[in-house]
């Protein structure tokens, strides 16, 4: 196998939780190239995955304005220039592409025949994508097909040289040495904690005498976020002020992550922190913080949920984890983070804390 092709039509998440299957083909196969076909709003965190040759992008802005013109481009640098073709996601159009980018292909499917009957005519290998297993179990399966043994293990994205010494340095001028994130804000709206729980959680991380930095990209999202940030003593509200390269490296040098469930959350997971996950209608089997301790995520629901040095927490109510992109399925609000409450989490980092008797 020479030349591997690697399709994550998706999200960051499952762009950043490819990297394990990556590195077990690239120590499978000693010599050969992996190529990444991915959606190009996800291209900052493939760029950062190590021993990847060369990333072909889609684009939803080029499908709305020049589709056939786009399918045709990526058709023509795919086609049968692989040896196997892997792919991560059961879309009609993703598994089209594994299918014509080599005459080996492997690819998750739907388990609804209806839509996976021609799939299964064409593909080489197919596995059902399953929503009761998390996405990194999911993203590994390709490899029970080539006969390569592997660790459950999320790969830690390395920390670049010159990103360490610029957090450093920042932190240095901040007079900051033992500290916590907190990560307020996700790429979507629906799984943002409320501005008054939000400022409740934070008033009480206060009382803890352990510097909180506030991290978040420049999205409007995460600017708006940044305006509602209240002041404090041991608050360093830093959202738009790192790149996901320094924010990589300043997780490293964290003592824990609190926040929402989102890439950022998982990044922390991987470099072994500890981790305080603020859940609310997300499929916790699939999209809970993996632990490389155990090799496990998150197996039920439940208002505290701790495993390893991770613990998550959602609302108490019957619907959760409902998997909806908010109440309505349109990307507003989703009722169940109101029902979460700050005192919670803070009774539990607070007990972090004072174990770490700084």
């Amino acid at each position: 196998m020479k030349k591997i092709l690697v399709i994550i039509q998706r999200s960051n998440g499952d762009v950043f939780f490819s990297g394990t299957l990556l590195k077990e083909l690239k120590e499978f196969f000693l010599y050969s190239r992996i190529d990444l076909l991915i959606n190009d709003d996800t291209l900052q965190i493939a760029e950062l995955l190590p021993g990847i040759n060369k990333i072909l992008k889609f684009s939803y802005v080029k499908k709305d304005t020049h589709r056939w013109k786009q399918e045709k481009e990526i058709i023509k640098k795919i086609y049968r220039k692989y040896d196997i073709a892997i792919n991560l996601t059961a879309s009609d159009r993703s598994v089209l592409y594994s299918i014509l980018a080599a005459r080996k292909s492997i690819s998750a499917i739907e388990k609804d025949s209806s839509k996976s009957w021609w799939k299964k005519l064409f593909l080489s290998y197919y596995y059902y994508f399953d929503s009761n297993k998390h996405i990194i179990e999911n993203n590994l399966k390709p490899l029970d097909y080539l006969g390569i043994n592997y660790e459950k293990k999320v790969l830690e994205i390395p920390v670049s040289s010159k990103s360490l010494l610029n957090v450093s340095n920042k932190l240095k001028n901040l007079h900051v040495e033992n500290f916590l994130i907190f990560h307020p804000s996700a790429q979507y709206s629906y799984k943002i904690f409320p501005l008054n729980r939000r400022n409740q959680l934070l008033s009480l991380l206060e009382k803890t005498n352990i510097p909180i930095i506030v991290t978040g990209g420049t999205s409007e999202i995460d600017i708006n976020i940044k305006d509602s940030i209240p002041t404090g003593e041991n608050i360093i509200n830093l959202i738009g002020e790192t790149s996901i390269e320094e924010y990589i490296a300043l997780s490293y040098l964290s003592m824990g992550y609190i926040g929402m469930d989102t890439l950022n959350m998982h990044i922390a997971a991987s470099q072994n922190k500890r981790v305080f996950a603020i859940y609310g209608p997300t499929n916790l089997k699939m999209w809970s913080p993996w632990s490389n301790i155990s090799m496990l995520g998150a197996r039920e629901d439940n208002y505290i949920n701790k495993y390893d040095n991770i613990t998550v927490f959602q609302a108490d109510l019957p619907c959760v984890a409902c998997g909806k992109a908010g109440c309505n399925d349109q990307h507003d609000e989703s009722l169940c983070l109101n029902h979460i409450e700050p005192e919670h989490i803070y009774l539990e980092i607070q007990n972090f804390v004072n174990d770490q008797k700084i």
